[in-house]
């Protein structure tokens, strides 16, 4: 029976979703021993129902997207140390619409848009062969975006803070209660405490549990979305991430500029549907050349559990709108959750000094939870 360090922790992790697993790193970072403590026997959550995308161009200006960057240096540090496969860089977001291309002139003109590259459509269609440029007034090309496989990527994070900085986890454990020293889990084994000077509480999708009392007055709910994995028929190779319209109308980055209420008008007219069900298409490539796919987005309580097969089929619908795949059939659906609300885009709760309740409130974990995590333990040491 597992039973953790007899001389206690610097440092317990309530979580294992990115969040949980970021602290985690940061907290090695600083020379600090870490036991991270997992309800599940794996993380199976928001954490690896993604994309695996690292998404910076388009996130909110100021705090995400800086977040986002930082982020996006962290990943590309630790994922070779990790022998985690980076699959594609990149991001080429593609203006379908006159109006989409205005939105995309005016966020090139921002500190944001610095180190993106305008590309109308011709040259577009010769740097990206894969995205429908026909009849489209060009695309925009970030260079700050890398994609992992999400489903692999987390478990093998969780192995390297094993393996290389000797972090404890415990997995098939509940935290159940917090001690002024550390906290109290449960197993099926029995009642175990882990001595630890500071906790950190990554609830992830769980607005209960250890975290829900200091999350109750927040207003926070959970999103669900939809997701799909595609297979094409035919050879197809795509180097970067596909983003297009429906993107522009959605993301902080872009909704944060006045252009983009004209595409919004236009949009409302040609696919309300889509707008309703919260679409915006994003498509990746894995390394079997399968294609992740998705994704919509509705408020938990007013949707089926199971997903519905007309949403799947409109993001279908854009994704060939998008990109040039001759063919493909459907390997997998699933859905996903995420927690949003509160005033930000991710939230640190400071209700005790050796206690801090941490998450990402915007869908953006695998974008952000490293940045973020870098400035917790930044903060704590202060």
């Amino acid at each position: 029976m597992q039973t953790g360090r007899q001389d206690g922790y610097d440092v317990v992790v309530v979580g294992a979703g990115i969040v949980g697993l970021a602290c985690a790193w940061m907290a090695t970072r600083r020379g600090l021993s870490v036991a991270v403590v997992e309800k599940d026997h794996r993380c199976i959550g928001a954490s690896i129902r993604n994309f695996g995308f690292v998404t910076v161009t388009g996130q909110r200006a100021g705090k995400t997207w800086r977040r986002a960057m930082r982020s996006r240096d962290l990943w590309a540090e630790l994922a070779p140390q990790a022998n985690i496969a980076v699959l594609h860089q990149g991001l080429w977001v593609l203006a379908q619409r006159p109006a989409a291309w205005t939105v995309l002139e005016a966020f090139a003109k921002t500190d944001m848009g610095e180190q993106c590259q305008l590309c109308d459509a011709q040259q577009t269609a010769k740097r990206a062969p894969f995205l429908r440029t026909q009849g489209t007034q060009g695309a925009l090309y970030s260079p700050h975006e890398l994609r992992v496989e999400s489903r692999e990527a987390i478990g093998q994070l969780a192995q390297w803070l094993a393996e290389e900085h000797q972090v404890d986890f415990f997995f098939g454990h509940e935290a159940v209660g917090l001690l002024p020293n550390g906290l109290e889990m449960s197993s099926a084994r029995g009642q175990i405490r882990l001595a630890a000077e500071r906790v950190v509480l990554a609830p992830g999708t769980r607005l209960t549990g250890l975290a829900k009392p200091y999350l109750a007055d927040l207003s926070l709910g959970l999103t669900q979305l939809q997701m799909l994995r595609v297979r094409p028929l035919s050879p197809y190779q795509q180097s970067s991430a596909v983003m297009s319209d429906l993107s522009l109308v959605r993301y902080a980055g872009y909704t944060g500029l006045a252009e983009h209420r004209g595409l919004l008008a236009q949009l409302q007219v040609e696919c309300p549907d889509s707008l309703a069900d919260g679409i915006h298409l994003i498509v990746v490539q894995s390394a079997d050349g399968s294609l992740v796919v998705g994704d919509s987005h509705h408020p938990e309580e007013s949707v089926d559990p199971f997903g519905r097969e007309v949403v799947d089929r409109r993001i279908l619908r854009h994704m060939l709108e998008a990109i040039a795949l001759d063919g493909y059939e459907v390997v997998d659906r699933w859905l996903g959750w995420y927690p949003v609300g509160g005033p930000e885009d991710a939230l640190v709760l400071s209700p005790e000094p050796g206690l801090r309740v941490v998450s990402v409130t915007s869908g953006t974990g695998a974008s952000t939870a490293f940045g973020l995590a870098e400035e917790v333990f930044d903060q704590w040491s202060n």
